[in-house]
């Protein structure tokens, strides 16, 4: 064999190459997301959180065989007067016994373990009604200021700064004292008493904050080469900011309403223990707190339970939306 034979049979053939997949905008989301373990976790979390409040709540009060605004005097400790502790049987109206799994919520003699779930489901619908609201006013007038500026930005961004300096718990203690009752008799079927109330303040009150990102969005991107070809098209106004300005704002829309969601959350929570919020007999992780401090010497648990749900509830969202805010950011790769 010669020379020129050997080298020619000692080249290695490089294999052939293989095809790069093409993948979607919301699949390498999804891939830079499922990195963030932290964010998983989160998000199972929620979502364990919403079927065991929506579908384990009524499962659990059919097995123990009563609701969470039944009333117990057999709850309550015959010497000490304080209600009893967790894994206590209760005796019932009709000679039976039922399992108070967490104890007394307190003296009133009523099960802390099922108020705890159907007050998530009071916390859950206050927190994502009035997100689901405040976000969806917040686009509305952030894209409108963004877009048309001059009058129209002039007028949302003066009516931002009054909604921003405007004393919110004043309001709230003056629709409690006036229209409360009125606007806590509102459920339209579904909805446990109080919440329209508190969904209608916190949107009124919340929207100012997507309305700013939102115009600084649309600010930037009304400026791009495919709006200006839109234009040029004929294409309206309307049509603009709906087809080709709205998708630009999924992502940041999407982060920041699971941030809102936990601001929410602690914010009725805050209410309901000051008396302002959700009203008893409704059930909801802030009026259960209010209840505790009483007790916090005798039955701590008493507030560990329903501050603990608050916190991890708080937590896993803002968990989620970093994780979201991190999933979003094109500048991350993937693999």
């Amino acid at each position: 064999m010669s020379t020129v034979e050997e080298a020619q049979a000692s080249v290695q053939v490089p294999p052939p190459a293989q095809p790069v997949k093409a993948r979607g905008y919301w699949e390498l989301i999804w891939i830079r997301l499922r990195r963030d373990k932290v964010a998983i976790a989160g998000g199972i979390f929620i979502i364990v959180m919403f079927l065991v409040a929506f579908v384990g709540a009524p499962i659990a009060s059919h097995i123990l065989g009563h609701g969470p605004n039944d009333q117990f005097f057999d709850a309550v400790d015959a010497d000490t007067f304080l209600p009893v502790g967790p894994m206590t049987h209760v005796k019932t109206p009709d000679g039976g016994t039922t399992l108070f799994i967490l104890g007394a919520d307190s003296t009133i003699g009523r099960d802390l373990f099922l108020r705890l779930l159907y007050g998530a489901q009071t916390s859950l619908e206050v927190a994502v009604f009035a997100t689901i609201f405040a976000v969806f006013l917040g686009v509305m007038m952030g894209a409108l200021a963004g877009y048309f500026r001059g009058g129209v930005d002039t007028v949302v961004s003066r009516l931002t700064e009054m909604i921003m300096a405007f004393p919110a718990l004043l309001f709230i203690i003056a629709i409690s004292a006036t229209a409360g009752e009125q606007l806590n008799g509102i459920t339209f079927g579904f909805l446990a008493p109080g919440v329209f109330t508190l969904t209608l303040i916190f949107a009124v009150f919340g929207w100012f904050y997507p309305a700013r990102i939102v115009r600084g969005q649309v600010l930037s991107l009304r400026e791009k080469e495919f709006v200006e070809a839109a234009r040029m098209t004929g294409a309206s106004d309307w049509r603009i900011i709906r087809s080709h300005l709205a998708p630009h704002l999924v992502g940041p829309v999407i982060v920041y309403s699971t941030l809102i969601i936990a601001t929410n959350i602690i914010a009725e929570a805050g209410l309901s223990f000051l008396g302002l919020g959700i009203q008893e007999p409704t059930s909801s992780w802030g009026n259960i707190l209010s209840r505790a401090p009483q007790y916090y010497l005798t039955q701590p648990n008493l507030m560990i339970w329903p501050g603990l749900m608050i916190l991890l509830a708080t937590l896993a969202f803002n968990l989620l939306g970093d994780g979201l805010r991190d999933a979003f950011d094109p500048r991350k790769t993937s693999s």
